[in-house]
């Protein structure tokens, strides 16, 4: 959950998104699934953003609005989400990583970012899979999470234990289906 001295409602009014929306303001229009990625450069990130686009459809279906927060500027996101076939994606941009810290997510161990287990599905999904790597575009320690929000209030999270954790994403929008 998050860890601010920020209350976080204040935090997510200041939060403001590429189409100039407050994530406040969106958790009260409809659920939010927040999408903190890692680098875009990860093989996790780009795994994440291939399964967020198979299954955007059925999250937006169920009244859900999803909501990414990365490290790069806005300009080269969106050639990210372009790619990834999210057309028209709502984003943040946070290079300083002050959102992530402030929502609880910490900068990883040598474990969680370099372990075996994180090798193996790391191979996976950047050599069978095909997400590959690139470049490193923001915090390479930087771990990620997911939260679903309801009138500015957290209703559930994935807080990733390994970089390479795989969450279910439809499963967490089930707690707030409208």
């Amino acid at each position: 959950m998050p860890t601010t001295t920020i209350p976080i409602e204040d935090l997510m009014q200041g939060m403001i998104t590429n189409l100039g929306d407050s994530l406040f303001d969106l958790s009260y229009r409809q659920p939010v699934l927040l999408v903190f990625l890692r680098h875009f450069g990860c093989t996790f990130c780009r795994e994440a953003l291939a399964d967020i686009s198979r299954k955007r459809a059925s999250i937006e279906e169920k009244g859900t609005r999803i909501v990414f927060v990365h490290m790069a500027d806005n300009e080269i996101a969106e050639q990210y989400f372009q790619k990834y076939n999210l057309p028209g994606a709502v984003h943040i941009s946070d290079p300083a990583c002050q959102y992530y810290a402030a929502f609880g997510l910490s900068k990883g161990t040598f474990t969680q970012l370099f372990g075996l287990s994180t090798w193996v599905r790391g191979f996976s999904a950047g050599v069978l899979d095909g997400h590959g790597i690139g470049p490193q575009l923001g915090d390479g320690f930087q771990m990620p999470g997911i939260f679903v929000l309801v009138n500015g209030k957290v209703r559930d999270s994935f807080i990733h234990k390994l970089a390479s954790d795989r969450p279910d994403y439809e499963g967490l929008v089930e707690c707030c289906t409208v």
